[in-house]
């Protein structure tokens, strides 16, 4: 029988109740900490936001960030919100400063909302504000008032804001601030917002020259010219080309990271392949232009729209919502300035062609093969052996998109427990028939000629870019042994020499599963390492048996639905700041084999295993 459908089954939430229910709305997924993306940045992000916000408007040059442990605070200069709108500010929901445009015409702040979320969202939460010698604070726990001033005081501070946040552990779990991340997305602001200075626990973080200064922090292979500087009114871009394959992109929206795209970046895109196709004077093929093209972009847009909550993506067609479109705005801007700069720097104009020239010929060169392989890739998802797809893909618009993912395993043991036990809605298997090929130093058409590799990339949907990308997570899942790590290492290397956009923009993942099941009759704990497995004997005591997990094969699927379920353990395959990917292929995966041994030898660490010191005599061990 259902149940009564009445007066009574209807609830309202008050605000705070509804942030702490659905997350999710507001800051994306939660996270613990380990990714850029995780919730408690976002958090983060949007006090500083409004920071920065202050700065734009031509108020305070400098912001303090200080972190001790979990908790994080944040100091700007700005005007200070007015005192007796301190406690609205914080906790009542659609009141800010940002609903008049020309007040704040390029806002990234969430009109009103997102201060709020940082407030529900944190055990902790304080915010002061000081303005014309007055001050007056107030501090809240998951969004109740704990104590207030109700009166202003006199201070000394100069005017600006103070907020202060632990997020709550009853809502992220356990979580660890990373100051790489943290210095990263405080570089981004520097970057975007030249002038201002932001001291992140007594680093310094500042830039002259904009998304000159990112380009040239970020690329660590050699170019085919000189970066290419543009500014504009609204706009700013700076390229090049890099010696990658694919097409690598720092977007931003009004000073916010847009890591998944937009219109902006659409219309970056075909901007390009415009003005460089009008300047030569030739039909040029559009991948040949963008192929190794290394840009950043920045636009501000009036009231932009994004696409979720989180604004990793533009969905805005207009610069303003009645101004010209970002499309011609953008296309124009490269018409006008980058055929201007070509004309004055034909150096840069000659080699700009000839790498054009050379992708061509690679692409060419290639042509034949590519199609033999296409039509065997077609003929292959009629019957692909090898993939066992789900229902929900990325290029849908399915609610759940976000959460498809695909594993590739090693062999049919492995793929068997994950088949068995994946969720077919969400997550799809790809298998390997064992090591595949080493492809560091290979030509694309040796490359392309590997059938194992033709099918992966296939499947993936990547051949001509991210566009198609048919999965948001590639989970490489392997044996934790010699084999499985080798094999690591080859799938590695073929998706950085071939495909580095997929992992710089976050979607390239290690599957983390369980070395040791600990057991008695009543629990069972899965341990991921010794200290786990320590932890767990302890618990159990005298009776526990102790199994070594050998290989993925050998657990059982009943048991790998809890490794790839809501507490997936995933480890983000990302690359580091200054890291040159031929250079760290060449040494992982060259011919260098003295080179490693040696660097093995002197760095060679004996660890002592201490688990079965400490472990209850009578504990049985056994292996899977």
């Amino acid at each position: 029988m259902s149940e009564t459908y009445t007066e009574a089954s209807i609830r309202s939430l008050d605000w705070k109740e509804h942030i702490r229910l659905r997350p999710g709305m507001y800051i994306g997924k939660l996270g613990d900490g380990s990714a850029s993306d995780d919730g408690i940045y976002v958090l983060l992000k949007e006090v500083l936001d409004n920071a920065v916000d202050e700065y734009v408007m031509g108020h305070g040059k400098t912001i303090e960030i200080s972190l001790t442990e979990d908790t994080i605070s944040v100091r700007d200069h700005g005007r200070g919100i007015p005192l007796g709108k301190l406690k609205d500010c914080a906790a009542k929901i659609n009141t800010g400063a940002k609903y008049d445009s020309e007040a704040f015409k390029k806002s990234v702040g969430l009109n009103g909302v997102g201060i709020k979320a940082v407030n529900a969202l944190s055990d902790s939460f304080a915010i002061q504000a000081f303005r014309d010698e007055r001050t007056r604070k107030v501090l809240f726990t998951r969004g109740d008032v704990v104590e207030e001033d109700t009166k202003d005081k006199p201070t000394q501070d100069r005017n600006g804001t103070f907020v202060w946040f632990r997020p709550d552990p009853e809502i992220f779990g356990t979580y660890h601030w990373q100051e790489p991340i943290i210095s990263q997305m405080l570089w981004n602001y520097a970057y975007l917002n030249t002038g201002l200075t932001l001291v992140f626990n007594g680093n310094r973080f500042t830039s002259k020259n904009g998304l000159l200064d990112l380009l040239t922090e970020e690329i660590s292979e050699d170019t085919a010219y000189p970066i290419i500087h543009l500014k504009g009114e609204d706009i700013e871009v700076a390229f090049t080309h890099g010696n990658s394959y694919g097409e690598t992109y720092f977007s931003f929206v009004n000073g916010q990271h847009t890591t998944q795209g937009g219109t902006h970046q659409g219309a970056f895109r075909e901007g390009i392949v415009k003005t460089l196709q009008t300047f030569f004077k030739k039909p040029l093929e559009p991948a040949d232009i963008r192929t190794g093209i290394i840009a950043a972009v920045s636009v501000k847009v009036i009231e932009p729209v994004f696409e979720s909550q989180t604004k990793t993506k533009l969905g805005s067609q207009k610069m303003a919502p009645d101004g010209q479109s970002i499309r011609n705005y953008v296309c124009n801007f490269l018409a006008q300035e980058l055929d201007n700069f070509l004309h004055r720097n034909p150096t840069t104009s000659k080699a700009i062609h000839d790498k054009i020239q050379e992708s061509e010929k690679s692409r060419k060169e290639i042509q034949g093969i590519q199609k033999l392989a296409r039509e065997r890739a077609k003929k292959a998802k009629l019957h692909n052996s090898k993939l066992r797809d789900c229902r929900v893909h990325l290029d849908s618009k399915h609610k759940d998109r976000e959460r498809s993912t695909i594993f590739i395993t090693e062999g049919d043991s492995a793929s068997g427990s994950i088949t068995k036990a994946r969720d077919v809605q969400t997550q799809a298997v790809f298998s390997l028939k064992g090591k595949p090929l080493n492809s560091f130093g290979l030509t694309r058409k040796v490359v392309y000629e590997n059938e194992e590799f033709n099918l992966l990339q296939n499947a993936l949907c990547i051949e001509d870019g991210l566009e198609n990308l048919r999965y948001n997570r590639v989970v490489i899942a392997t044996d934790a042994d010699v084999d499985g790590m080798h094999i690591r290492l080859l799938l590695l290397t073929f998706f950085l020499q071939y495909f580095p956009e997929l992992i710089r923009e976050g979607h390239l993942f290690i599957l983390q599963t369980p070395l040791f099941r600990v057991r008695n009759k009543q629990k069972t704990f899965y341990c991921y390492d010794d200290a786990e497995k320590l932890d767990a004997i302890a618990r159990i005591g005298k009776q526990a048996e102790i199994t070594r997990f050998k290989g993925l094969g050998e657990i059982s699927p009943d048991e790998f639905t809890h490794f790839i379920g809501p507490d997936i353990r995933l480890e983000l395959v990302s690359m580091g700041k200054h890291a040159g990917i031929k250079e760290l292929l060449t040494f992982y995966m060259g011919k260098n084999t003295q080179e490693r041994q040696r660097y093995i030898i002197e760095n060679l660490r004996v660890i002592q295993d201490i688990v079965e010191d400490r472990a209850e005599p009578s504990a049985k061990t056994e292996a899977a």
